[in-house]
């Protein structure tokens, strides 16, 4: 086991904070994530978050992907500080990671993203992943990997729709072709500056600012990308007259928008604005 003792983690805001989709809480009172192809087990203790995986694993793998190395702290002290709801919004989010995922995962779960809750979201996720992902097993228990574009492209559109995707599913079908011909290399990207970056996925078919952002935040880790979703834009409205000062945070502005999110979806800034229902509203 592997221990996470850090201030600046918290395992349930992680979960809630809507970048990871296959992170859900189990029956043991902690979280079952799938990721990479692995199954990983996690907890609180009274010795910290407790990981089920060996220190090697934790080293090749874990510590990456939840950007431990990285410093929060001081992230939430760059902000302005006469930007009151911005600090008010890392001070509620403090605890949340930008997670590194793997980019196919991000394209289409952002692709199906659109005009949907969390929930639906998740639902529909967890539907490509039982029907067409790989078996892991992980203590006796089987779970289903996310499925390779190479797997979806082989798919007829009606399969895709079967997965309540909607109209996503074209989209969805589209990538997966460009992906598993080698027409999109997903990893070579890594490489590309944001705006080179930015402009290859916009020009996937459905992909907008708003998905192209969040991939390149919680795909590719580009910590200076903003996503703007009705969340977003509503907060941006309210509380800064309609134009967010990204410009100000060119390298942690993604983190930021994780913490402005967090905190617009909680019922605490629902309730002091009485503007939304924040379980019925679209992502």
């Amino acid at each position: 086991m592997i221990y996470i003792n850090n201030s600046d983690f918290d395992l349930r805001k992680i979960a809630e904070s809507g970048q990871c989709f296959r992170m859900r809480s189990n029956a043991k009172g902690g979280y079952t994530l799938v990721a990479h192809g692995r199954v990983l087990n996690l907890r609180n203790t009274a010795e910290g978050c407790e990981l089920d995986c060996s220190n090697a694993d934790f080293e090749a793998l874990w510590r990456d992907y939840f950007d431990l190395d990285r410093d929060y702290a001081a992230i939430r002290s760059g902000v302005d500080p006469e930007d009151a709801f911005l600090n008010l919004a890392c001070d509620y989010g403090r605890g949340i990671r930008i997670l590194r995922q793997d980019p196919w995962e991000m394209l289409v779960s952002f692709i199906i993203s659109q005009r949907k809750n969390i929930p639906a979201i998740q639902r529909c996720v967890e539907t490509l992943c039982v029907r067409y992902g790989e078996p892991v097993e992980r203590a006796g228990e089987l779970f289903l990997t996310f499925p390779s574009a190479k797997r979806l492209s082989g798919l007829d559109e009606t399969c895709l729709l079967g997965c309540a995707l909607g109209y996503r599913a074209k989209y969805v079908s589209a990538a997966a072709r460009l992906v598993a011909s080698g027409e999109l290399d997903l990893q070579k990207a890594v490489a590309l500056p944001d705006e080179a970056l930015l402009s290859s996925l916009l020009a996937l078919p459905g992909v907008g600012e708003k998905v192209a952002n969040c991939v390149m935040l919680f795909g590719y880790h580009r910590l200076g990308r903003f996503p703007q979703d009705v969340w977003i834009n509503r907060v941006i409205d309210a509380e800064y007259g309609g134009t967010f000062p990204a410009e100000r945070y060119p390298d942690t502005a993604g983190a930021l928008q994780q913490y402005i999110f967090y905190y617009a979806r909680s019922a605490a800034y629902a309730a002091e604005k009485k503007r939304f229902d924040p379980e019925t509203m679209e992502e």
